[in-house]
């Protein structure tokens, strides 16, 4: 399955139960629910899902059950990136057997801090032997390194790196588009930048706000493929506050705390991400409400 259709990805949480363990009731559960709110992709075991504290055993079950329950109606790509590339290329060609993963979202390697020259060998290797199409993520934020426009364009001619989540300026995300082959998928990370994005030429956002306003966000990006453009405006407007909101504390405890609240249960997240207090809670509620401009 390709991502034509895929511009509105949720970058999915991950259900735990009460014991912090999986919960797989809850992940079906969530997934029928982003489906039914305009979700046409998503991506599993990301940061938002809590990747980096799942064991390696997880991940894979997480993926393959993910991949069961949505049943190819949308695509699936699963975060396999890692600072470590041979343990990047296995656990991609691990789940390159999971029928119904389309694609590996691999990160500019955490920590090592590579150079240019690094991040190409990385995504190359990766590419080569991982057996799954590719998908750069570029988010200096968490890495600590910044993937250039020049290195992101060389990659986009191999012909397994199919598209990058970029998590940069805007600038730099329209220099890629420009550039880039037409095939080349690019998304922004930002759901800030969701509605300037797609008018620069992207192709969609791998969001975390449609967890929650799906419906919302497609009716912004309809008004704009209509060209409804102040209606499109208003609507990404009205969006700013409570996009901020979900990123105001540790993420992804917003997110989880105001599923939970709408009686989709996703659990606590794991530890070193704190669950919200009353006081917290109170207060994001209030931000997430929902008011006509």
């Amino acid at each position: 399955m390709d991502f034509t259709t895929a511009t509105l990805m949720t970058a999915m949480v991950t259900p735990f139960d009460d014991q912090n363990q999986l919960d797989y009731a809850r992940l079906k559960g969530l997934i029928e629910t982003l489906l039914a709110h305009h979700t046409n992709g998503l991506l599993v075991g990301g940061t938002t899902g809590e990747g980096p504290t799942l064991t390696h055993s997880e991940k894979l079950t997480l993926f393959r059950t993910t991949a069961q329950i949505v049943a190819g109606r949308v695509p699936v790509m699963a975060n396999t990136g890692s600072n470590d590339t041979a343990a990047t290329i296995a656990l991609t060609r691990q789940a390159s057997q999971i029928v119904g993963i389309d694609a590996a979202l691999v990160v500019v390697p955490p920590y090592n801090k590579p150079d240019q020259a690094g991040m190409l060998a990385h995504f190359t290797a990766i590419a080569d032997r991982g057996g799954l199409p590719l998908m750069i993520y570029n988010i200096p934020s968490r890495v600590g390194v910044k993937m250039q426009v020049d290195t992101i364009l060389t990659l986009a001619q191999h012909p397994n790196i199919i598209g990058v989540k970029q998590c940069t300026s805007l600038e730099e995300l329209a220099a890629v588009v420009e550039q880039a082959p037409r095939d080349f998928y690019v998304y922004t990370g930002e759901d800030a930048q969701t509605l300037t994005a797609k008018l620069l030429g992207a192709h969609g956002v791998i969001s975390v706000a449609s967890h929650l306003f799906g419906d919302e966000m497609s009716a912004m990006l309809t008004a704009l493929d209509t060209g409804q453009i102040t209606l499109a405006g208003q609507r990404q407007r009205q969006l700013f506050p409570k996009m901020a909101a979900l990123f105001s504390l540790p993420s992804p405890a917003p997110v989880k705390a105001a599923l939970n609240q709408r009686h989709c249960d996703v659990g606590q997240p794991r530890l070193p991400i704190l669950p919200l207090t009353p006081t917290q809670q109170a207060t994001l509620t209030d931000q997430l409400t929902f008011k006509a401009e």
